[in-house]
């Protein structure tokens, strides 16, 4: 069973953008310099930095260059993935409210370690102006089901790129790799993991404890895709933006069983078959509990299902 559609509180998404036209209006004539500065503010209101993202997107945001993709070091060594088998059902009842299933959850089971080699990962991830510059080179590539008639979202330039396929994501990489001779990839499902806990093994990015206010999700709206770097509260450890909310991320796995656990078949085994792409990291249209850091998803045939990525380089 698939989970319900999500239902923001319109309230809450309401009051958090409604100073967005007011902001907007403060910082219209400002240059890319002053807008970047305004996205600084860690402490500055949403609706502040939503209307600075909002209009770099038109006038330009610099931060984001296909050709040369903004990546944090992260260091090797020995890391925790998945989670305790103990701790299934404890997860299962709190995220039951919104129609989280038992199987879905023991997906994650058990915690192992893995050996990790030092790598790169995207500080954000990859965004339509981005991918726009992919579709210019490679005239075949395929167009994300979120640009409307297969045109290009103008104002909507520094906002994940949503949703395209894994093939897709694939291409990207690719293509990335060959524009800069570098050995450019998805990430796999450990490094983004480890990315996204900083190695302890943490529920979200921020921590261990669920708050709307510090990512984009159902909870609180405003059901659509936001600019990224908008949620200074729910960065990693290790300075990853958006790695819980706005799109989800597909890795470079299909799904497996974790080692020493059971295959699970659910209602992505039952739409593909035995494996599938794995996404990480929830989305603005998909409550809280896709948005834990161990949470093993995939992609449904839905307008509902917002599917980006970020890259991955190995060192």
């Amino acid at each position: 069973m698939t989970a319900p559609e999500p239902e923001a509180d319109l309230a809450l998404s309401g009051e958090r953008l409604a100073r967005f036209g007011p902001a907007l209006g403060e910082l219209t004539g400002l240059g890319t310099g002053a807008l970047l500065a305004v996205l600084d503010e860690d402490e500055a209101p949403f609706s502040r930095r939503f209307a600075a993202a909002t209009l770099l997107a038109l006038i330009g945001d610099p931060r984001f260059v296909a050709r040369s993709p903004d990546l944090v070091d992260i260091p090797g060594g020995p890391t925790m993935i998945g989670l305790a088998t103990a701790r299934v059902d404890e997860v299962t009842a709190a995220w039951a409210h919104v129609g989280v299933e038992r199987d879905w959850i023991a997906k994650e089971a058990p915690a192992h370690p893995v050996e990790l080699a030092p790598y790169r990962i995207g500080r954000f991830p990859v965004t339509n102006a981005e991918y726009l510059e992919f579709v210019r080179a490679c005239p075949e590539a395929e167009r994300p089901s979120s640009w409307p008639h297969g045109t290009f979202p103008w104002a909507s330039a520094n906002h994940p790129v949503h949703t395209v396929s894994p093939v897709a994501a694939d291409a990207y990489a690719a293509w990335v790799a060959a524009e800069t001779d570098r050995p450019i990839r998805l990430p796999t499902e450990a490094e983004w993991e480890h990315a996204a806990t900083g190695g302890d093994g943490r529920a979200f990015p921020w921590g261990e404890r669920w708050d709307p206010e510090r990512a984009n999700t159902a909870e609180q709206g405003p059901l659509c895709s936001t600019p990224v770097a908008l949620y200074p509260a729910g960065r990693s450890p290790f300075g990853l933006w958006d790695l819980a909310g706005n799109v989800e991320e597909y890795v470079a796995d299909d799904y497996r069983p974790y080692p020493g656990g059971e295959p699970i078949a659910d209602d992505l085994t039952g739409l593909y078959g035995a494996t599938y792409r794995i996404a990480r990291g929830g989305s603005f249209a998909r409550h809280g509990d896709l948005a834990r850091c161990q949470r093993r998803h995939g992609w449904y045939p839905s307008a509902w299902y917002a599917m980006g990525f970020r890259l991955a380089e190995s060192r």
